[in-house]
């Protein structure tokens, strides 16, 4: 008998592993897989251009977030959908991080959206969801940052999972029926942004939401602690009148306001730790998905701080002088003041910046980025950069402030800088539209569609002249830019380029900068291990190439998966004279320059010739780029 029942258990286990494999062998495609997540809407005619015929990233299918080829968002907000929502569907969507339904109709119990694990951002505001959520139903997604469930009507506990995610940022759960005790946080510090107002809830606030005001709790007539100032000893629970708070509104929110500054800090001085305890470690990459996930502005979290009055006439210099005193102050332990370079902007402290409201920008090859907005109205990004020992610290401060000396009008100067032996922090004006990386691939709004032909020849002219000074101006280096790509290309409001971690190649530690400049992916550094200026051409041609494709390219990655080898595609298509047949859909039907557009095609594979000998040097390509005309 019991060998009887192994067997049974063998052949059961046998079958149950056949069907496993025969559900694999009919995954759906992701076109496939968006159709059928259509066909479970109603009311879905603002998804007409779904359709079999098309693809989504190419012909950008409504709310569809492409990048590299793939699906990473499904933005769905103020479609007025309704019906089911399969999630089968969207688990075939393997790349998927980001998923927004709110402002429309959906009801019933929350679907299963606990099934892709690998969500960063989920928000369901402001539809007809109902019911109880399971405790453990956020368990298996570790991943989440955003979690906006407010305006429903769920009931019944909230979740402990949800208050446990590790990666928690914010948390809106305001205007549903949620009852019982609240549960603690499990990561406090990292919580920036949390609403639990107008629900049942009832009992003491935990102590891990001290930092939090009262507006996050309003409306729960049962709950009491500090921040509505209910004594919970003394409450009586059926006809408590309403509070007073406002009258606590102010230290509530500067106490709230001063952890939250310490807990994102930008910077270390005096022995406190400079950069957000709540993004973790990660580990530095080249990689350009991080810098994609760019928060909308609805979604920063502004932070009240004490005012900067403007500097006095004279005033600016003082500044410089008496921050270039501080580095000096504390040289004996490797930390110091921040050292302004550039004074256009006017003059700031470490005091200012540990104050501002912060946010995360995204990881890059040389270090970590960060945002701050300071009182002045000045927002400034924090670059962090680990590997940069090259020079002691009286050369590093003349390459810094000969950085802080450059006029172009499509070279971001910095403003400021921090030293420390450990690390260096590079401060910069914030561009709010981004990257080209960015608008190119990720964003798929009104600043993408600005991507016209007109504009995109604009950038290129204006990548080309940026490079063009920086070879004069860093004549005698073997990579005056060394990390040219779109990431490093940000756009201004007018779409003029604005080239950034420029000439770091003499500062960076020899082997990080192998590994995280795109100068050595260039093929005389693949072959030979060798740089030059040409090396730099070579990233430009990519630049051009990527601009007039609309494709990501491959050399972008580390580990070469995911994007379009543009080299191979172009070479290829030049050989067989059908290069027109690479230019982006988007700017193709402006017919009447398809002639420049072939022509400037031609100019980038010029510029990724494999031997430097044959490549363009700097200048015969920016001559070359500068008469083509609109």
């Amino acid at each position: 008998m019991a060998a009887v029942r192994i067997r049974t258990v063998f052949v059961l286990s046998l079958l149950t592993f056949s069907f496993s494999l025969s559900k694999l062998a009919f995954s759906l495609t992701e076109n496939e897989a968006l159709l059928k997540v259509k066909s479970s809407f109603t009311n879905a005619e603002a998804l007409d251009d779904w359709d079999s015929r098309s693809s989504p990233c190419v012909k950008r299918w409504a709310g569809i977030i492409c990048f590299g080829g793939l699906i990473t968002g499904l933005h769905l907000s103020d479609f007025g959908l309704s019906g089911t929502i399969d999630i089968e569907a969207l688990q075939q969507l393997r790349a998927l991080r980001t998923l927004s339904l709110k402002n429309n109709s959906f009801s019933g119990q929350i679907p299963a959206f606990n099934k892709l694990g690998a969500l960063k951002l989920l928000l369901l505001s402001h539809n007809k969801f109902s019911g109880q959520i399971p405790n453990d139903f956020f368990s298996s997604m570790a991943s989440l940052k955003k979690v906006w469930l407010s305006n429903n009507d769920f009931t019944g506990n909230i979740p402990v999972s949800l208050m446990s995610l590790p990666h928690l940022l914010e948390l809106h759960l305001e205007g549903n029926q949620f009852s019982g005790h609240i549960p603690p946080l499990k990561k406090p510090t990292t919580v920036t942004s949390l609403d639990l107002s107008h629900n049942k809830l009832e009992g003491e606030i935990p102590d891990s939401f001290s930092k939090f005001s009262n507006e996050s709790f309003l409306g729960n007539d049962r709950l009491c602690g500090k921040q509505l100032d209910r004594d919970c000893s003394s409450m009586v629970a059926e006809s408590l009148p309403q509070p007073a708070v406002e009258e606590k509104k102010e230290s509530a929110n500067s106490d709230g306001h001063t952890k939250l500054a310490i807990g994102i800090g930008v910077l270390v001085v005096m022995g406190i730790l400079i950069i957000a305890a709540f993004t973790g470690r990660k580990k530095d990459t080249d990689d350009d998905f991080s810098i994609l996930e760019k928060e909308t502005p609805d979604e920063m979290i502004p932070v009240h701080v004490r005012s900067i009055k403007k500097p006095a006439e004279g005033s600016t210099r003082r500044g410089l002088d008496s921050s270039r005193k501080g580095s000096s102050h504390g040289s004996k332990n490797g930390m110091g003041d921040l050292i302004m370079i550039n004074d256009e902007k006017g003059a700031f402290g470490l005091p200012d910046l540990m104050k501002a409201a912060a946010e995360v920008l995204g990881n890059g090859g040389l270090g970590s980025a960060y945002k701050a907005v300071m009182t002045n109205g000045l927002s400034v990004v924090v670059k962090r950069m680990r590997e940069m020992n090259k020079l002691g610290r009286d050369g590093f401060d003349v390459e810094m402030r000969r950085f802080g000396r450059i006029k172009h009008k499509n070279i971001l100067a910095p403003l400021a800088y921090h030293y420390r032996k450990e690390e260096k922090l590079l401060v910069s004006e914030y561009v709010p539209k981004g990257s080209l990386l960015y608008v190119l691939h990720g964003d798929r709004g009104t600043c993408h569609a600005d991507l016209n032909w007109p504009t995109r020849l604009k950038i290129i002219k204006g990548i080309s002249s940026a490079l063009g000074f920086l070879h004069s101006e860093y004549a005698t280096y073997d990579l005056p830019h060394g990390n040219l790509k779109s990431s490093n290309v940000l756009l201004s409001e007018n779409y003029e380029p604005l080239i950034i971690d420029y000439a770091l190649d003499p500062l960076t530690n020899p082997n990080h900068a192998a590994q995280a400049m795109f100068a050595y992916k260039s093929p005389e550094y693949i072959q030979h291990q060798q740089i030059s200026p040409k090396s730099d051409v070579y990233c430009l041609g990519i630049i051009i190439l990527e601009i007039i494709t609309g494709k990501f390219p491959s050399q972008y990655l580390t580990n070469g998966k995911g994007g379009t080898d543009v080299v191979q595609w172009v070479l290829q298509a030049s050989s067989e004279q059908r290069e027109q047949d690479l230019i982006d859909p988007e700017i193709a039907n402006n017919t009447s320059s398809i002639d420049q557009m072939v022509q400037l095609l031609r100019i980038g594979a010029t510029c990724i010739e494999s031997s430097p000998v044959q490549r363009l040097d700097t200048r015969e390509a920016i001559r070359r780029i500068e008469q083509i005309l609109v």
